[in-house]
């Protein structure tokens, strides 16, 4: 009688393969639904096939870890703003020193999620306005704020932002081929800014 071979799971392909579907990031749970368990995740660490770059994610050893999207990945409530928008819209003059981002007020990040992050908290009606979605530079894709949305925050958060930043941000945008006026002065209404955006604006021309 012939017994059909049974397959022995192959860890390592397994491992590849759950990489490979979600942009270089092993979770915890996608691996548990593939049959490994947190104790052979951990093994493969203490072996160095695996490394653990936050809570139930994990990246192959020779892989750079994107921190905007591993953020991204453990809260869809994170919308990327500020000093970290104009760096994706490619209007910042330097990569932020900390990742700005920005959640709804009646929402609140655990510590170990926002620990190094600048976070600013806006009405819930207002979080999504200007949402947009945006390739980090290492390919990835998270959502962040539009550039009309992120001259707005520059400006009305001007208290937490350097001279340097807003002069820079102010003057990329009126220089940019693809502005969008009209939404501009939607959003420096929602803001109640619309004076203060004239302001600056007239010292630019």
């Amino acid at each position: 009688m012939n017994v059909k071979q049974v397959r022995p799971i192959n860890t390592l392909e397994i491992i590849d393969s759950l990489a490979n579907e979600n942009n270089g990031i092993i979770r915890t749970r996608d691996a548990a639904r593939a049959g490994l368990s947190r104790t052979t995740l951990g093994s493969l660490v203490k072996k160095g096939a695996l490394e653990r770059i936050a809570h139930g994610q994990y990246i192959l050893p020779n892989d750079l870890p994107d921190e905007l999207y591993l953020l991204q990945q453990r809260s869809a409530k994170i919308i990327f703003s500020h000093e970290t928008a104009l760096f994706l819209h490619d209007m910042a003059e330097r990569t932020p020193l900390s990742h700005s981002l920005t959640i709804p007020s009646n929402s609140k990040l655990s510590p170990r999620l926002s620990d190094g992050c600048k976070i600013y908290y806006v009405q819930p009606k207002l979080h999504s306005l200007g949402h947009c979605s945006i390739m980090t530079k290492m390919g990835h894709e998270v959502f962040a704020y539009d550039v009309e949305r992120t001259v707005i925050d520059i400006l009305r958060s001007r208290n937490r932002i350097d001279n340097q930043t807003l002069a820079a941000a102010m003057k990329s945008y009126s220089t940019r081929k693809d502005q969008d006026w009209s939404k501009l002065r939607e959003y420096s209404e929602a803001f109640h800014v619309t004076k203060l955006l004239r302001q600056y604006l007239e010292l630019l021309t």
